[in-house]
């Protein structure tokens, strides 16, 4: 706890809803349970839990398309022979224009 208070987290009211720790508010204005180390939604009663659902799904996507456009930059920079380069390169666009598509999708379903 001392650590996330270290690194500017605020601890808040509220309580973790697996183990009842206090939860703290990240500087990116994430919900953190620093006991169960990982990070909390809280579903307000008129909110869909669907919308919430989506919001964090479009998260992992975006996670998973940086972590795959880093791993082809990687083999790109590796690379000599040019049909691969090619073809890595194309992959590489492709990434980054569902990177895009993600990103403006996270901000039309951003969660108060």
């Amino acid at each position: 706890m001392a650590e996330l208070l270290r690194a500017g987290a605020i601890m808040t009211d509220l309580s973790c809803p697996a183990c009842s720790s206090p939860l703290f508010r990240m500087k990116n204005n994430d919900l953190w349970c620093a006991s169960c180390q990982k990070k909390v939604v809280v579903v307000k009663e008129n909110e869909q839990i669907g919308d919430i659902q989506a919001f964090s799904s479009i998260e992992n996507v975006e996670s998973t398309l940086i972590a795959k456009i880093v791993e082809i930059n990687d083999r790109i920079q590796k690379e000599e022979n040019l049909n691969q380069l090619e073809k890595l390169s194309s992959v590489l666009s492709s990434l980054l224009e569902n990177l895009e598509k993600a990103k403006k999708l996270h901000q039309k379903h951003q969660v108060p």
